[in-house]
């Protein structure tokens, strides 16, 4: 979150470092047993060294319990080889096998008594994180309060970690101190190999010297026995890996002079390049504006100067897109999404790391990319929620960003037709600086919205999920050989299965919320937590054989459109049909090339994409997310709304928008209809005012969750008693709601509470937590877990 107070924290991110403790290992983690012997015992364990002054030492984090900070000592074999951002192996406890840390400094001891253990391994042949990546990690780990430990496995991709793709390689080089003379005792094939080696001047594979010297591998391995070759052992990319073609979506190369506003957004970008200090821009462009060009021109600004950029979209969907256009202007792009298999992520990983990059392309994670000349970051749609991460560490792309840009002292850019309120109240503030482009490219206008209120029988029609004005405007669209996308952003066919006769909802007996219909494959699942049944014929609970199939997803949509458009060409996006790698090109492709005219699916299609040809969008329920329990419903439909009717009116033959709404009055819908986004904000703003809500006020959330219910709220109610004392302690205005149950009572089986902390300053929340949980535990027998969610976009 870009508020007030996290903005100027972020100027310095060392400010909101943690501090480390100098620690010894405990004798064993996993057990606080005494023996008879550890009570008598005068001599140290063989293990245990008088540390002196001059003694250096390694701090050592862990991604699972305990996770440290430890201190080790490092042996002198290790002292030019052990750097911060390695991993290393570390006795810990009883463990037999050293476990797996990571490096994050490297001091001199001053603790004449303190009693340490030696570093065993290294395991990396050099950092995977360079310094400034290892404090952005120390950072994340502070302010969203997780382990860093478990930063560094979210930054460092596991297919990484795992070498995936790569192979021992063994090579040789002459032994040192050889002789002419013992070169020419040898059998001439051994001599020629030799010779050829040491005139290469550069250590070989036995199969590579065996071809270049003309002889079998028998002769080096000879030269090995007599150790007159010194071998070298190095872990390498295997030359196999398949490395699937990288295409764009069909998009032709389009040119044009950049508009006025497109101009002053590009001189201010570069601007803020060449001044060689962090600051924060917000590009606030309406669809179609010309916003990516703006940023592709930034990024050759930036190259020139050998520097690199990482852009970050939001959906994987937009990644071919936007890979093509950058690839038609650059010579080294990187696209890391998670349809890529390992080897391939390693593969394009280590280019990274190499320099050998000059954009990557991809999701939140891409904000993580080790370009070690990072020039600039583009957060593209910044607004979307997909930018922040629903599993620990729950860190958000946005804010990473920003600490990692004001770090390196380089401009963060971010991007949106529909920019989050708390990048908007970041310009407000003068905490980022506000770029306009109000207007279209060539000038085009905004497209026309028109509301259909689904509560008129007569806009409704006759049933179904397209009304009367949507049908009749699909047909003119095909008509005038034009495209049509359609949203709906509910996947499955039905999304209850309700029995009429005694009124039994079929439900997922661990998450106690409906099971969804697929016709695909006749089964009735979860979303939440993928619980599959086959779909049942009759009622389980009183075998009625009329069972009833209600609500609305996106593969009934497809029925309906296909039965109603029977000469259309229709596809589907959404995260059914997306889930082989490349489906997303594929469907995209077609449609750029016209072999689809009508377009359905979820939010996925909803953003960046620039189709010149759709001449009509179609919001099949604006209200889907309008009324849940959450302060950002309004702001997530209006960005909804507004967003997918951008896809349309980018060619030369205009386009509209259809709306099925039933609340077309509602404040956000009615900006949305009419692309006021100024209006939206100033509505909204009196809203979040009333509670102190982001950007207003920083939020955290605390979810509880067990197998037993009661014995999960008693724990709840635990957490909440020692936060309440640690705001009395520090004096802190913090608002403490709940605990309660959330809207979803129960996933995959735990029952779940939460609560919520609110505040004027971020720093104030994460301080209360952090000295309200600071020795906090839960037996483990119990099974409970709680985690921490500094600020929270989703509160279900």
């Amino acid at each position: 979150m870009l508020s007030e107070s996290s903005l100027s924290n972020l100027g310095d991110p060392t400010l909101n470092f943690p501090p480390f403790v100098a620690a010894s290992v405990p004798a064993d983690s996993s057990s606080s047993e005494p023996t008879q012997n550890e009570l008598f015992e005068t001599d140290p364990p063989p293990w245990e060294l008088t540390v002196g002054e001059d003694v250096q030492l390694a701090s050592i984090v862990f991604a699972r319990s305990p996770h440290g900070p430890y201190d080790y000592r490092i042996p002198d074999n290790l002292l030019d080889v052990l750097r911060p951002g390695m991993r290393v192996g570390v006795p810990l406890g009883h463990r037999k096998k050293p476990t797996p840390g990571w490096c994050v400094s490297i001091k001199t001891g001053n603790a004449a008594q303190q009693k340490l253990r030696d570093v065993a391994e290294v395991i990396d042949d050099e950092p995977l994180c360079d310094a400034a990546l290892v404090r952005l990690v120390m950072f994340i780990a502070h302010y969203y309060q997780v382990p860093a430990g478990q930063v560094f496995d979210t930054l460092i991709p596991a297919s990484v970690r795992d070498n995936a793709g790569t192979r021992k390689t063994t090579y040789f080089r002459p032994a040192p101190g050889l002789t002419e003379e013992q070169i020419a005792k040898l059998p001439s094939k051994q001599q020629s190999a030799m010779r050829f080696l040491i005139a290469q001047d550069r250590p070989m594979t036995a199969a590579e010297l065996a071809i270049m010297a003309e002889c079998t591998e028998d002769p080096i391995r000879r030269l090995r026995k007599k150790e007159l070759l010194v071998t070298e052992v190095r872990r390498e990319l295997s030359q196999n890996i398949r490395i699937r073609a990288q295409s764009n979506d069909g998009e032709t190369k389009q040119s044009h002079d950049l508009t006025p506003q497109q101009e002053n957004a590009l001189s201010r970008i570069n601007s803020a390049v060449d001044s060689g200090r962090g600051r924060t821009l917000l590009l606030h462009g309406v669809t179609g504006s010309g916003k990516t060009e703006v940023y592709i021109q930034a990024i050759e600004h930036v190259v020139k100067q050998a520097g690199s950029a990482i852009v970050l979209v939001p959906e994987i969907s937009l990644t071919p897109q936007t890979r093509g256009r950058f690839e038609d202007r650059f010579d080294n792009v990187a696209v890391l999404h998670s349809q890529m298999s390992a080897s391939e992520r390693h593969f394009h990983w280590q280019r990274i790391r190499r320099g050998e990059v000059q954009v990557v392309i991809g999701p939140r994670s891409a904000v993580f990319a080790p370009l070690p000349n990072l020039g600039l970051i583009v957060i593209d749609e910044e607004h979307d929620t997909s930018f922040k991460q629903d599993k620990q560490p729950r860190y958000h792309a946005r804010k990473v960003a920003h600490a990692r840009a004001m770090a390196l002292g380089i401009p963060l850019v971010l991007g949106s037709a529909t920019p989050s309120m708390e990048a908007w109240h970041a310009t407000q503030t003068g905490h980022a600086e506000l770029v306009t482009m109000s207007e279209r490219v060539g000038n085009r206008p905004m497209p026309d919205v028109q509301l259909v209120d689904l509560r008129v029988k007569e806009e409704r029609g006759k049933g179904g999920a397209i009304s009367r004005p949507l049908h009749a405007a699909v047909l003119e669209t095909l008509k005038e050989k034009g495209q049509a996308i359609l949203l709906l952003n509910r996947r499955g066919y039905a999304t209850t299965i309700q029995c009429p006769a005694c009124g039994t909802v079929c439900a997922c007996p661990d998450c106690d919320m409906p099971l969804t219909h697929h016709r695909d494959g006749g089964k009735a699942m979860c979303h939440y937590c993928d619980y599959t049944i086959p779909t049942p014929p009759w009622c389980p609970a009183c075998r009625f054989d009329g069972i009833r199939y209600g609500g609305l997803g996106t593969q009934r949509l497809e029925m309906e459109a296909k039965a109603r458009f029977p000469d259309a060409r229709i596809a589907r996006m959404d995260s059914d049909t997306m889930k082989r790698a490349g489906s997303h090109q594929r469907v995209l492709s077609e449609f750029r090339a016209g072999e689809i005219d009508v377009l359905l699916g979820t939010q996925m299609i909803a953003k960046g994409l620039d189709f010149p040809n759709v001449l009509l969008v179609g919001v099949i329920n604006a209200d889907s997310a309008l009324h849940f329990p959450d302060f950002r419903a309004a702001e997530r439909t209006f960005q909804l709304v507004t967003q997918v009717a951008g896809r349309t009116g980018r060619g030369d033959r205009g386009g509209r928008v259809i709306v099925q709404t039933f609340t077309p009055e509602h404040p956000a819908i009615q900006a949305a209809a009419r692309h006021d986004y100024l209006k939206f904000v100033e509505d909204e703003m009196v809203n979040r005012k009333k509670f102190n809500y982001p950007p207003l006020g920083s939020v955290a959330r605390i979810i509880i969750r067990g197998p037993l219910e009661d014995k999960t709220e008693s724990v709840a109610d635990a957490i909440v008693d020692r936060l309440e004392k640690a705001r009395d302690l520090l004096k802190a205005e913090v608002r403490i709601l709940g605990p309660a149950p959330p809207p979803i009572v129960k996933i995959s089986g735990k029952y779940r509470f939460h609560l919520l902390l609110q505040a004027t300053e971020a720093a104030v929340v994460g301080e209360v937590i952090r000295r309200g949980l600071a020795d906090f535990k839960v037996d483990p027998k119990e099974e409970i877990e709680f985690l921490v969610d500094i600020d929270p976009v989703n509160l279900m």
